[in-house]
């Protein structure tokens, strides 16, 4: 426990007054967040929040008063639900540069949603969860819109998430899944069951479900790695399920492969070129 002090509590001269001292209440503040980042406009209340994070409410509640205090956390007066506060956008302000991953996905992505016909996605790993960060409509006029851009879930949950798990270690995978445990419960999930499905994706070389999290439709992922080899995303299509017969799986397994060689490819040379200049 941290020492109580008597002198007035400020941004410049907090102790970490009842939280863990050090690194584990650092840890502690950004399961949190994550978490309420999953969460998004709706907010989670502290019990929810406690569970999620495998902490007593108590400790929840004394973390989730710095984060209020800070701005990087907002209680709703109404519901008393805790979301992502305003300081989180301004903060990121102060990075102007543009992702190059961006950069090099969008137009592949684009042109897989127009070949394939239905919206594709590209999803980013961020630590314990994957991020979607672009999202393109294709040309079927039925669009399964499982994901907004900005939207996070624990790594796993998602077919996504299976895909990139399956580009990983296994002692890697099982090291994930034990942190994010107490988060599966609120989508269904198991720990077992994601190890299996990410067994049957790595055998494969894409993951594919049927049925997804959003009702009606099916999703088929393919990972794209790192110039160093590392799972950095996934390339995901999300036709309705009707459109999901095997030989249809297949195809779009092998136009998504392509492009995420193509991806892979630019990233490479990106690399060489930034190692060039040095």
């Amino acid at each position: 426990m941290g020492t109580r002090v008597h002198r007035p509590t400020t941004a410049a001269n907090r102790t970490s007054v009842d939280l863990p001292n050090g690194t584990q209440s650092i840890q502690r503040a950004l399961a949190v967040l994550r978490i309420l980042a999953a969460a998004r406009e709706t907010g989670l209340g502290l019990t929810e929040i406690a569970m999620q994070a495998a902490l007593a409410r108590p400790t929840t509640h004394r973390i989730l008063s710095v984060l209020v205090e800070e701005g990087i956390v907002e209680q709703r007066s109404g519901t008393r639900r805790y979301v992502v506060g305003e300081q989180i956008p301004l903060l990121a302000l102060s990075r102007r540069t543009r992702d190059p991953l961006l950069d090099i996905v969008r137009p592949h992505l684009r042109t897989a949603a127009s070949e394939i016909g239905d919206t594709g996605f590209f999803t980013r790993r961020a630590g314990l969860d994957t991020v979607c960060v672009a999202r393109h409509l294709g040309t079927f006029p039925i669009q399964v819109l499982a994901w907004d851009v900005g939207e996070r879930r624990p790594l796993g949950v998602t077919n996504a998430g299976i895909a990139i798990l399956s580009g990983m270690q296994t002692e890697a995978v099982r090291g994930v899944l034990d942190r994010n445990l107490s988060r599966f419960s609120r989508y269904g999930v198991s720990a077992d069951a994601i190890l299996r499905e990410v067994a049957t994706a790595r055998v494969k070389g894409f993951a594919a479900r049927a049925r997804s999290l959003t009702l009606g439709s099916g999703a088929v992922s393919v990972v794209v790695r790192s110039p160093g080899g590392a799972a950095q995303g996934a390339l995901t299509i999300t036709p309705i399920s009707r459109r999901m017969s095997p030989k249809r799986t297949d195809e779009i397994v092998g136009r998504l492969r392509k492009f995420a060689e193509l991806i892979e490819l630019e990233l490479r040379k990106a690399a060489a070129t930034r190692l060039a200049r040095g």
